[in-house]
């Protein structure tokens, strides 16, 4: 017995197979059309939490920005980040990442530094939950950039409340 298929029923089952390739692809495996991703977040500083902007230990709270490009460099002015409580920072300043490259961003204040991968929020306040938060990086577009969510008794989170995301 020989089956017989027109070209529209083959095209079907050619687009009903990929949609069904596509549906088993799990929603948290989607990654954003981006360079810069989260690379880790020093979300508990090491010490006694201290927002005094002289004597507070806000700069050892950090989040690290990598470009993961291998060929494109990407300037970090008009980028956000921002938490699940709405806390933001801009970055108002042109500071490039390399391919490969990445940058601190501290809290409290100090000099921002290309040659030291570093920028500071000036804002002595600590942004990031000690025990679960959710960063967001946005482009200077105003779209997702990068996504991660963490809990302090999560699973990839080392004794000093420091998680490296892979990638």
């Amino acid at each position: 017995m020989r089956i017989r298929m027109s070209a529209a029923t083959l095209v079907t089952a050619a687009v009903a197979g990929s949609l069904t390739a596509l549906a088993a692809v799990p929603a948290h495996a989607a990654e954003y059309d981006s360079a810069l991703k989260v690379r880790g977040v020093q979300y508990d500083a090491p010490g006694r939490d201290s927002n005094n902007c002289s004597t507070g230990n806000t700069d050892e709270e950090y989040l690290t920005v990598k470009n993961y490009s291998s060929s494109k460099t990407v300037n970090l002015k008009g980028y956000v980040v921002k938490d699940a409580a709405g806390n933001r920072f801009a970055f108002t300043a042109n500071h490039y990442l390399q391919p490969g490259d990445y940058v601190k961003l501290r809290g409290g204040n100090g000099s921002d530094s290309d040659a030291g991968n570093v920028v500071y929020r000036d804002n002595c306040n600590f942004m990031w939950n000690n025990d679960k938060d959710t960063i967001y990086l946005y482009k200077p577009t105003g779209s997702r950039a990068d996504v991660h969510s963490y809990t302090k008794s999560g699973s990839d989170a080392d004794n000093n409340g420091y998680i490296t995301f892979h990638r």
